[in-house]
């Protein structure tokens, strides 16, 4: 395996850097599957349109707009903040650059290096889940160590596509983005075209209808974590066929296809089976943990109602092998930047890919696993909430951080006013109002399924998490000297960026 050079070789930014992952390899179509595929789009609507539906009820479409307005304004900051940085590290380096050491390792890596281990969890379990009853073996798929096995394999299986290359990756990817994509299409079209389904009303995506600021923001954090994922595919970046332009075009594109897919499906779901709280309604806690499990069969029929349920198995996976895909790379960077240690800066000599980083953070996403089951079902459950004040905490400094490193430009033209500045603050200021919001909301111990010392388990693993990364942090200024030291000038001497 060959190693990334050592910091402290180039002069500047302007210097192109080799990691050495194999650039060109990757164009526009692959990128965005590769994005839309880490947002698994079948899964994310499947377990997150009952709870939606739960907090706002038809309102379930507009929260879903709502949700999109914040995630678009980011993909403005990441756009722009990769045309000037188009580094694998992606969050690290960015904020590193706006606001320095501690805050580049706490918020850009930390932060979503640890929701991205929590996500790698709760997809392994749902995929093996889901895997164990399509190949019928329910009695299994209801026994936490059988799933817990399973996970297991398939945390396995999808690290060596990832550790194999991102060209075969992608390839993959696409065979599972479409086959998402036709079920969801599939069975919103169906759901539709059904005898007795509403007719859509544009009240349902009213902004402006929803009677409470609590409600509202609940909605919209439990949107983040719906549309979270498509930022993956910037972690491709130094691979990727004009690396300062083609990421930052798929995440725009990639976040609006994910909108049109999700309200189609949201509108669909709530025509057919209406609001309801018993039976087929989407306000039925008893199926709100996965709504299209409960409507496919009576939309579909039995027989293609397995097309959707394995469409969410397969969505699982996709996103999984995302994960294997882009995490190591973000660790990559960290490590080449001398935040890591160098050994996760190893890129294999024949696939082009970060080899070593692969198999930690495989072996990492099984630790987590086993570790948070053994613990408790409900605490992996309760894991898994705090993901979205973990998205709207790490999207929302980035938003600020893109106007505060473009702050020089502002005044230069209309359009870097807005693309630099308005646009990417109003966005990190909704992400900051629902993280707010949240973590209020978060703190009673009714609030999910466990509470410790009459705080919820939620809010303690959401706060918490990040409380930790800055106690890491500290903790490794002495071993990563010249990082905390120096870090807004170490950063820009490994950024790729286009002869």
């Amino acid at each position: 395996m060959s190693t990334a050079p050592p910091t402290g070789v180039a002069s500047d930014a302007s210097t192109t850097a080799d990691k050495g992952l194999r650039h060109g390899s990757v164009g526009l179509m692959a990128s965005m599957a590769l994005g839309l595929s880490s947002a698994a789009p079948a899964y994310s609507i499947a377990v997150t349109l009952g709870f939606v539906t739960l907090a706002v009820g038809k309102l379930a479409p507009a929260a879903l707009l709502l949700g999109f307005v914040p995630i678009v304004l980011t993909a403005f900051a990441f756009r722009e903040l990769n045309r000037e940085m188009p580094d694998c590290g992606t969050t690290f380096v960015w904020n590193t650059r706006a606001f320095g050491p501690s805050a580049g390792w706490i918020a850009g890596g930390w932060v979503p290096q640890f929701a991205t281990l929590l996500a790698m969890a709760a997809l392994s379990q749902v995929g093996a889940t889901y895997l164990l009853t399509l190949l019928g073996l329910d009695s299994l798929a209801a026994r936490p160590a059988a799933v817990t096995a399973t996970a297991v394999l398939l945390i396995a299986s999808v690290s060596v596509l990832a550790y194999r290359g991102i060209q075969l990756a992608a390839s993959a990817q696409y065979l599972m983005l479409g086959l998402q994509l036709v079920a969801l299409v599939g069975f919103g079209a169906v759901a539709l075209a059904r005898d007795g389904a509403a007719t859509p009303s544009l009240s349902w995506i009213n902004p402006f209808a929803f009677p409470d600021m609590g409600r509202m923001a609940e909605g919209v954090l439990l949107c983040l974590f719906i549309y979270w994922g498509w930022d993956s595919l910037i972690t491709v970046n130094e691979e990727t066929k004009d690396s300062t332009r083609t990421p930052g075009r798929a995440a725009l594109l990639s976040t609006v296809l994910l909108l049109g897919v999700y309200v189609f499906t949201a509108y669909s779901a709530v025509a057919f089976a209406g609001t309801g709280t018993d039976n087929l309604g989407l306000g039925n806690p008893q199926t709100a943990s996965d709504a299209l499990a409960a409507l496919a069969p009576p939309v579909l029929g039995s027989a293609l109602a397995k097309v959707v349920e394995l469409a969410v198995c397969v969505s699982a996976i996709a996103a999984l092998l995302t994960c294997l895909v882009a995490s190591p790379r973000s660790a990559l960077s960290m490590a080449a930047h001398g935040a890591l240690p160098p050994a996760l800066t190893r890129i294999h000599p024949r696939f082009g890919t970060p080899a070593f980083g692969t198999v930690c953070w495989a072996v990492a996403a099984g630790f987590v696993l086993v570790g948070l089951t053994a613990l408790s079902t409900d605490f992996l459950g309760d894991a898994i909430s705090c993901l979205g004040l973990l998205i709207a905490f790490y999207y929302g400094v980035t938003g600020f951080a893109c106007a505060w490193h473009f702050r020089a430009e502002l005044r230069t033209s209309v359009r870097d006013l807005f693309l630099k500045g308005v646009l990417p603050v109003i966005g990190a200021l909704m992400m900051l109002a629902a993280f707010v919001r949240s973590a209020v909301d978060m703190i009673d111990p009714h609030y999910g399924s466990t509470s410790i010392g009459g705080v919820g388990g939620v809010f303690l693993l959401g706060i918490g998490s990040i409380v930790l990364g800055a106690v890491l942090a500290l903790a490794l200024r002495s071993r990563y000297r010249r990082f905390f030291s120096d870090g807004r000038t170490t950063v820009t001497q490994l950024i790729v960026t286009e002869d």
